[in-house]
């Protein structure tokens, strides 16, 4: 009887032990926001998982104190009992009686450390980590009533844990900190639509939401380049002729070039101004000032200052304090929700799949390059691919040039890097307009073809 009055012990003591490992990691896993939301709409249960989260601290003192005791009491329980069972077989087998008891000793302490790790341990840990709220229903009542019975105890050792910490400079904390860095929820984002928690469009989207906050106004801005301009000695005839050709609506006024910019107009100003004097009223006359940001500004900084004045847009001036480009409301919404074309925008989107590889706009900013192609650009001084093809090529390109570019693949074997050849398809003045990327493949790589390796690179 005592014999299995010890074994029933034995397995109610490691179920104790796996209760509170369960609770332990099953409360650590759950995020703030969850369970305050399933305690408002869920049963009793919820509640407590609510109360054990909101002294997380202390109940993880009473869970390592239970797996302490339980552990404890397995050991002083099991082992004897294990041996006791053991001597039977053991002499059956013709173990010697002077090495009996040893032998049955080791094998019951090997046995009952494994039975109380597996069933008591590793078994509700991984329950907890795969299903942590239900785990947490089922484990945190008994843990939390387990902890106040043993409060006193608890606040012993948990206390002289804290007192530690805090000679170290470190302040404990109670709950476990539930805020995530934008960093942190880009990574998650990424995650959850690799596994396909989260839809590609949505997962996108919340994406480069995420990440608009970190782009400077000279990664937002169109830049100087295609800013299509008008003169102060203009006319507002002028300013509808230049609409109807470029398909722009707004247009900085300039006495000169760019960095003598005196203002901005929008083509909608010329229909305030009667059709017989639109050729010789000035664009000078209805202007709005222009705003200026400086080009190192934030997304967020920009999105305040172009949204405070009526024309909605923004000069981006340089270090040097020339202008670098032109910012509008339009360039912030597509860095949000993606390109956003009408009628009079340029059909043609600024990476298309060719067969062998991608045809890509020249400014392009690299980080499009890495989110839109397989590519993984080199670090250096540039903002654009087109910046990268001049500074390998060391001088303005000709149509129909090619470098070769190698790939930078954290992950990738250093010393067998991704080669890419690039094309220069078109030129726009001293600008590349236009280039195909098309992968070379690893050089060294063995037992797969270069073919292959690229097939596998478009899926990914």
């Amino acid at each position: 009887m005592s014999l299995i009055l010890s074994l029933i012990a034995f397995l109610l003591l490691t179920a104790g032990t796996a209760l509170f490992v369960a609770a332990e990691f099953s409360l650590t896993a759950l995020e703030r926001s969850t369970v305050e939301s399933n305690a408002k709409t869920g049963g009793w249960r919820d509640k407590y998982v609510q109360k054990a989260h909101r002294s997380l601290s202390f109940q993880l003192s009473g869970a390592q104190l239970g797996i302490s005791i339980t552990t404890l009491a397995t050991g002083y329980l099991a082992e004897p009992v294990v041996a006791k069972l053991l001597h039977a077989p053991l002499a059956a087998i013709g173990v010697p009686s002077s090495m009996l008891d040893g032998i049955a000793l080791a094998l019951a302490l090997l046995i009952a450390t494994s039975v109380s790790m597996i069933f008591g341990e590793l078994v509700p840990k991984n329950l907890a980590v795969a299903k942590p709220l239900p785990t947490a229903r089922w484990a945190a009542p008994l843990q939390w009533w387990f902890s106040r019975m043993l409060t006193p105890a608890i606040k012993v050792t948990n206390g002289t844990a804290n007192w530690i910490l805090r000679r170290l400079g470190i302040e404990p904390a109670e709950e476990l900190r539930s805020a995530r860095s934008p960093q942190e929820l880009v990574s998650l984002v990424r995650t959850s639509k690799r596994s396909g928690s989260l839809d590609a469009s949505t997962a996108d989207l919340v994406d480069r939401s995420l990440q608009f906050g970190e782009r400077s106004a000279e990664e937002l801005m169109t830049p100087r380049s295609k800013i299509e301009a008008l003169q102060v000695d203009d006319t507002v005839a002028d300013l509808v002729l230049k609409a109807m050709e470029t398909g722009f609506s707004r247009f900085p006024i300039t006495d000169g070039d760019l960095d003598e910019t005196v203002g901005i107009v929008h083509v909608k100003q010329a229909f305030i101004v009667p059709v017989a004097d639109r050729a010789s009223t000035r664009l000078s006359a209805i202007a709005f000032p222009v705003a200026t940001v400086p080009s190192s500004l934030d997304g967020d900084a920009v999105m305040t200052q172009i949204r405070a004045n009526g024309i909605q847009t923004a000069l981006v001036v340089d270090e040097y304090g020339g202008t670098a480009g032109m910012v509008t409301v339009e360039d912030l919404i597509e860095e949000i929700v993606g390109d956003v074309r009408d009628e009079h925008d340029d059909a043609t989107p600024d990476v298309v799949e060719v067969r062998d590889g991608w045809r890509i706009s020249g400014l392009l900013r690299i980080d499009e390059v890495e989110t839109e192609t397989p590519f993984r650009p080199p670090e250096g001084e540039y903002e654009t691919i087109g910046g990268l093809l001049l500074q390998e090529l060391g001088h303005i390109p000709e149509p129909g040039e090619t470098v070769e570019l190698t790939e930078f693949d954290p992950d990738g074997p250093a010393d067998d890097p991704v080669h890419w050849q690039a094309t220069i398809i078109q030129m726009d003045g001293r600008r590349i307009d236009t280039l195909e990327l098309t992968e070379l493949g690893r050089r060294g790589k063995p037992g797969k073809s270069d073919e292959s390796d690229r097939s596998e690179r478009k899926k990914e």
